[in-house]
């Protein structure tokens, strides 16, 4: 249970004055992120860490005389006379003259009041305003000052004034206002960092922190690398570090089981590959097999780019589960790559015995039934499917080893979930097609031991990569019909709208329409909103070769195998990150003959887009095109904004405080090996602070023993 004291934190910003309802669906719509309900409503904690973008500067004072020609100036004023428009025409501005004893200055209003602006602006009566200086005809003017303010409101506002990101309906005042409201509600919490460090990196506490990010007395205190930002950043990974290191702790505490084979079905499954095993993927296959011989149980990340043959290293392994006489899984985010798996090792293992099953929410009625009494009976050797393996009604006889693809799609506490239901002296062995740079592994799988594949089967096609503007659309479709006249296939790949998958597919119909102008009967189009058989039937006449091109939405798989395809077309290239784009280009170049990716354009590009472009022109090495897409985006979209695993760091920006994540690692490991269960006077502390960056499984764990 949450401590009592981060109640104030967790309360409903409706308990804030002058937050009424349409405010507070605004405001949820925009802030809140805890699960993944998006109806779910914005707590007060949600407002405190939306941090400022940046700060306007009022602080310094002008006499009308010293205006600049620029920017934002403060002064003080004595309200002359007001100039309404005549009533007979409205778009005619609303101009009031101001003085001091230097000068004249005129406030311009457009479509205002005249009642309100008299209210506002009493002729006679001193008056502090604040706004962009604008100049006409030689003359100093104000449009719309930012704050018109007696000298008692004058003396409240902040002189440095947060800008904070913003949405439709909601303005800076108004969310400045709240905000400043919210931090009234900061309670003065225990301090879990040691006074060693606060001393060393002239810290206070966790509280006063959050203030000055909010309200800085001074521009450096508002700065990325204030020691208030650093502070608060290095709370937020230390939270995150206990957490993943109090999950695998979890995941390893009870003994595993040691599971040797004899080799010979790995031996079989070897001899039959039309290619020799990279160096890379025979030492992944010796580090795993190490494990899951081993007393203790496997917790192990496989990540590899695309193409590098991770398939195989799992089979591999979970060939040697059932040499041991056990079973193993192997489990997908959707359908479609489950299907795929079935496919490509019914391939690999045939003529060895091994036998396969697939589960997934298709299988229906008696056909699932007797899937289920295979699996239960100990007929079936690797179960293959979704989230769907691990529903209540499936039972094994004797699983050893689970298997999970495309893990950052699952996050942390369904990894927990999922590994419970899977029986907790299960082998866990993860794997990503997304290659991951270091500071964001550590986030993702700082609960794992990782092993990587950095080469390529050989054989593997090198993919000719192109950049080209869409000016040259018709062009690119003409070159497109010859490679198709010769049997070719290709994928074309809509863009990324927003985050809505029905508009992503009214793009996708678009360009159907158009591409089966130039193709006819020979185009179709795949997307997320489709049911699986559909999209299976579709995938299958692509293969078959009944169709020759397959238009498609980011949303969905496009990882079928399809030798055949050779053409990706990316358009509006320049929207997606790089890891986006090398994952889709590697959906060609799986055959024999050469293939290309096509990157598609709108002009003109900005130069961070033009650069990701030429990245990836330049190289195919996935580890090197995830540390450049980590240092030109950042860390909350290095992922994509789509899979949900990456942790929602608020507070702390990889790209700016990556070097405090070792910190917070070694602090954590530290922490945790002096009191394992957080019982200390710190440890206590440290509780606090995993509920309050919301690691409530972690805290739940401890609670657990």
């Amino acid at each position: 249970m949450r401590p009592s004291i981060l109640n104030p934190l967790f309360a409903s910003i409706s308990s804030l004055k002058g937050v009424g309802p349409g405010l507070e669906k605004t405001l949820s719509h925009f802030l809140a992120t805890s699960g993944e309900d998006k109806a779910s409503k914005a707590r007060i904690i949600d407002l405190l860490f939306h941090l400022p973008s940046g700060f306007l500067d009022r602080r310094r004072r002008y006499m009308v005389r010293d205006l600049p020609d620029k920017g934002i100036v403060t002064l003080e004023v004595t309200i002359g006379r007001h100039k309404p428009p005549p009533p007979q025409n409205r778009r005619i501005p609303y101009r009031i003259e101001c003085f001091d004893t230097t000068g004249r200055i005129t406030l311009v209003y457009f479509h205002s009041f005249a009642h309100h602006l008299n209210r506002l602006l009493p002729e006679g009566e001193s008056r502090f305003i604040s706004g962009h200086i604008d100049w006409y005809q030689g003359e100093p003017q104000i449009v719309h000052p930012d704050h018109v303010l007696n000298a008692e409101d004058f003396s409240r506002m902040p002189l440095l004034e947060p800008v904070y990101p913003l949405t439709q309906g909601l303005t800076l005042k108004i969310l400045g206002k709240t905000i400043r409201a919210s931090l009234e509600r900061l309670p003065a919490v225990p301090e879990w960092h040691t006074p060693d460090t606060l001393q060393k990196w002239s810290w206070e506490g966790f509280s006063p922190a959050l203030r000055s990010i909010h309200q800085p007395s001074d521009i450096e205190e508002a700065k990325v690398d204030a020691p208030a930002r650093q502070r608060l950043a290095l709370d937020e990974l230390l939270a995150n570090q206990l957490a993943l290191l109090l999950v695998r702790r979890h995941m390893t505490r009870a003994r595993g089981r040691s599971l040797r084979g004899s080799g010979e079905l790995r031996k079989e499954i070897v001899a039959k590959l039309p290619f020799r095993l990279t160096t890379s993927q025979e030492e992944a296959v010796a580090t795993i097999l190490h494990d899951m011989a081993a007393p203790e149980r496997m917790v192990r990340l496989l990540q590899g780019d695309v193409g590098s043959g991770k398939t195989v290293v799992a089979l591999l392994a979970l060939a040697t589960a059932v040499e041991a006489g056990a079973q193993g899984v192997i489990m997908a985010p959707t359908e479609l790559l489950s299907r795929q798996h079935l496919a490509t090792l019914s391939v690999m293992t045939a003529g060895t015995g091994i036998r396969i099953d697939i589960l997934t929410g298709r299988e229906k009625g008696s056909e699932r039934q007797n899937v289920l009494h295979r699996i239960g009976s100990g007929e079936s050797d690797i179960v293959i499917g979704t989230h769907a393996l691990f529903q209540e009604s499936v039972e094994f006889k004797d699983l050893a080893l689970t298997i999970i693809d495309e893990q950052h799609r699952f996050g942390v506490h369904q990894r927990l979930a999922l590994q419970q239901k899977a029986g907790t002296a299960t082998d866990m062995l993860v794997m990503t097609a997304t290659p991951i740079p270091r500071t964001l592994s550590l986030t993702l799988y700082g609960d794992m031991d990782v092993s990587c594949l950095t080469q390529k089967p050989a054989g593997r096609q090198s993919i000719d990569t192109r950049i080209i503007s869409v000016e040259r659309l018709d062009e690119l479709v003409e070159g497109m019909g010859r490679a198709l006249a010769q049997g070719q296939r290709a994928y074309w790949v809509c863009p990324l709208i927003e985050e809505s998958e029905k508009l992503d597919k009214a793009a996708a119909e678009a360009r159907l329409a158009f591409l089966s102008g130039y193709f006819p009967g020979r185009v179709e189009i795949i997307h997320g909103r489709m049911k699986s058989t559909q999209k299976d039937e579709i995938m299958r006449r692509f293969q078959a070769g009944e169709t020759s091109v397959l238009v498609s939405t980011t949303v969905i798989e496009v990882g079928v195998d399809v030798p055949q395809a050779t053409i990706m077309v990316i358009e509006n290239a320049e929207r997606f990150g790089l890891a986006q784009l090398h994952q889709l280009r590697g959906r060609v170049g799986r055959g024999e003959a050469k293939s290309s990716c096509i990157l598609l354009y709108a002009p003109p590009l900005t130069v961070t887009a033009k650069a990701r472009l030429e990245i990836i022109r330049e190289t195919d090495d996935g580890f090197l095109i995830a540390e450049e897409d980590l240092r030109l985006r950042g860390a909350g979209e290095a992922l994509g904004t789509r899979q949900s695993g990456l942790p929602q760091f608020r507070l702390a920006d990889l790209s700016m405080h990556a070097d405090l994540l070792p910190l917070a690692r070694d602090e954590a490991q530290a922490i945790l090996e002096r009191d394992p269960l957080l019982k200390s006077r710190r440890g206590e502390a440290l509780r606090l602070l995993l509920y309050l960056f919301e690691r409530d499984e972690a805290a739940r764990l401890l609670a657990a023993g």
